[in-house]
């Protein structure tokens, strides 16, 4: 069985009792996050070890993904794709049954279809799921010409009971802060990871955009999207050090909100 840790705000006695909310690390962005009794898929990347080529024009050139699928729960009642670069939409067919509902950029979704998916709901603004509302939120993925060829992809803000703002490959720009601010997340969850080309800078979030997360956000931060394609430079240990107030699940591992 996976491991579960527990990550909480201040402690309100006088607030009613929120229902858990739980988020399973898979690996790199792969998460199953159970929020109001409902299992969302995030990111699907479920090759094996080495089934892939390495990222190009990067520093260290393995195959990926770098590790191991752990054995975790992937039952789900719909998929969450932030983009469809092949670290997070890989070998989906092994668990997406093709009528699952599944949550998009609405710039991604003929795509897809024409991968046999026959219930895509682009989000261009809000959608709701038994009972939880899916917003799409802006995202950032690297900087200057590298974010514009790395485009489209996004984020999104899950609210029941509890919300959660998955932040996606993004690094932190001005839309970050305000998505916090507008939404007061009872989570965040940011892609780390630093990953990096031979040039430049990264195009995920770096241990000082992940520290400004944990600063800006009145609640637990989880950070992922470390140490399973070759690209991410930023370990987790080093993470750790960095922004010890920042929640870092290993593989496998599930978070208790």
């Amino acid at each position: 069985m996976p491991a579960t840790v527990t990550a909480s705000r201040t402690f309100n006695p006088l607030a009613p009792a929120p229902r858990d909310m739980d988020v399973t690390l898979a690996r790199h962005a792969t998460l199953v996050v159970d929020l109001d009794g409902t299992r969302f898929l995030v990111d699907p990347m479920l090759s094996e070890a080495g089934a892939n080529p390495p990222v190009e024009n990067t520093p260290r050139q393995r195959r990926n993904p770098l590790v191991d699928l752990p054995d975790v729960d992937l039952d789900h009642d719909a998929v969450l794709v932030t983009h469809r670069h092949t670290d997070h939409w890989d070998a989906w067919a092994d668990a997406v049954d093709p009528d699952t509902p599944l949550f998009c950029n609405p710039a991604e979704a003929e795509a897809f279809r024409a991968d046999g998916l026959t219930d895509v709901r682009p989000v261009d603004g809000r959608e709701t799921f038994a009972g939880v509302s899916i917003e799409r939120a802006p995202a950032r993925h690297g900087h200057g010409e590298v974010a514009d060829a790395m485009a489209p992809v996004c984020g999104f803000v899950l609210a029941g009971e509890e919300s959660l703002y998955l932040a996606g490959d993004t690094v932190w720009y001005d839309p970050v802060p305000k998505t916090i601010d507008a939404h007061d997340p009872d989570a965040v969850v940011v892609n780390a990871g630093a990953a990096q080309f031979v040039d430049g800078e990264p195009i995920t979030m770096d241990a000082e955009d992940v520290r400004r997360v944990v600063k800006r956000a009145d609640c637990p931060v989880v950070a992922v999207h470390m140490e399973a394609i070759n690209h991410c430079l930023l370990e987790r240990d080093d993470l750790r050090e960095a922004v010890p107030d920042a929640v870092i699940p290993d593989d496998g591992e599930t978070v208790s909100l």
